[in-house]
């Protein structure tokens, strides 16, 4: 799929191949936008927010000339207005990131792959035979993770205009009795290319449940899904990350191809990592929530910030799970 939003204007910066893009700071960096490396008011993003203060204790590549990998190329093979239309991509690229607090551009999502990673009962993948794959990492030696993005309580059209802008990849996982009020906004993130998967019809916790209730809970899910969105899901997430094997085999029995959870869980002002390292992993799959001021020290682009910028720094990119999954 072509990159959109802020991807698509700073595609000079990916790395030839469809490899996982540059380190962080190698494509175009450029300095905090006004005195508090935050978006002035009336640009189109937010313009405060505990995670932006936050943001600003993360540490950060250095600054990095601009970059455009195949620029010097287009010299010789065209006319300089190639060259003009591509520095005025990332310039309009830059923008956009400084519109929303970022520092700098971050790397765009790679191309998904042509076939997705094998799964092997390695750390972060548990296997039985017959039954989905749950997966905390996916295997790739690429440095890449994934955002996802649970519940569906709070309907930020801020945050899907920064991710549509940002180019930030999402799969999301939408439980119905906190999405039903408002399908739309999820069928707007599908049509920016994000994907709307499965948990649950009531979020209840489906460890302590029958199987007969187990798949009604799922299963009724991906019909909900299926005439709201227009997709049937092929991924699913248990509430609160508990499940057994009834959950696998209900999953199983209503279309359901991986059950994917988490290392690492995001919120407007920090991450919670789940080794002791305290850093990102290749594959690794990040848990958030569809949640706003109610709940948090921060709104869901300020969480979006944060997130970026943490993964970023680590010298990783966003793509999307679906595709590897």
């Amino acid at each position: 799929a072509a990159p959109r939003g802020l991807a698509a204007a700073a595609a000079g910066c990916a790395v030839p191949g469809g490899a996982a893009g540059p380190p962080a700071g190698a494509c175009v960096s450029a300095g905090p936008p006004g005195a508090a490396g935050r978006p002035e008011k009336g640009q189109g993003g937010p313009s405060s927010g505990a995670g932006a203060a936050a943001d600003r204790g993360v540490p950060r590549p250095p600054a990095a000339p601009l970059a455009l990998p195949g620029l010097a190329r287009a010299e010789e093979e065209s006319s300089g207005e190639a060259v003009a239309r591509r520095e005025a991509a990332v310039r309009a690229g830059l923008e956009t990131a400084h519109r929303w607090g970022l520092e700098q551009l971050p790397p765009r999502a790679p191309q998904p792959p042509l076939v997705k990673p094998e799964l092997k009962p390695v750390q972060g993948v548990k296997l039985q035979e017959g039954l989905p794959p749950v997966v905390y990492r996916v295997p790739t030696d690429r440095k890449i993770v994934f955002l996802t993005v649970d519940d569906g309580a709070e309907k930020d059209p801020d945050f899907s205009r920064m991710a549509d802008e940002l180019g930030v990849p999402l799969s999301t996982f939408v439980a119905d009795y906190l999405a039903r009020s408002d399908y739309g906004y999820f069928r707007k993130l599908a049509a920016q290319g994000d994907a709307v998967n499965n948990h649950t019809i009531n979020h209840r916790n489906l460890k302590v449940l029958d199987y007969a209730t187990q798949r009604d809970e799922i299963c009724r899910q991906q019909d909900q899904l299926e005439q709201q969105i227009g997709v049937r899901p092929r991924l699913f997430r248990p509430p609160y990350g508990e499940y057994n094997d009834d959950t696998l085999r209900a999953a199983a029995s209503c279309g359901i191809e991986a059950v994917p959870l988490w290392n690492e869980e995001a919120f407007p002002d920090h991450v919670e990592y789940r080794y002791e390292d305290q850093r990102l992993h290749p594959g690794d799959i990040i848990l958030t929530h569809f949640r706003g001021t109610d709940l948090w020290n921060g709104t869901m682009p300020d969480l979006l910030r944060k997130v970026v910028n943490e993964v970023t720094a680590q010298g990783f990119t966003l793509a999307r799970l679906d595709d590897y999954l």
